[in-house]
């Protein structure tokens, strides 16, 4: 697999922090497509690294938007 479900629409932070209650914390990209791809070692759902992935829960909001920026960077990158 060349990239993560491209066939799906991107993942979206400024999407994400519209659909979040107030006061939550920044919300996480998992969309229960858990499957790390070799060639690229993010995963096919959220496009998170596995380190990405394990540290988000003890990650403050500045780190999480910064992985979701990434996320978009990869995405951008890799999407046809």
């Amino acid at each position: 697999m060349s990239s993560p479900s491209s066939a799906r629409a991107p993942l979206s932070l400024a999407d994400a922090l519209r659909r979040r209650p107030p006061g939550a914390p920044v919300p996480s990209p998992c969309v229960g497509v858990c499957r790390i791809d070799e060639a690229t070692g993010w995963c096919a759902g959220c496009w998170r690294t596995l380190d990405e992935i394990a540290a988000w829960g003890s990650s403050d909001d500045e780190t999480r938007c910064r992985i979701w920026r990434s996320i978009e960077v990869r995405q951008a990158a890799h999407r046809p």
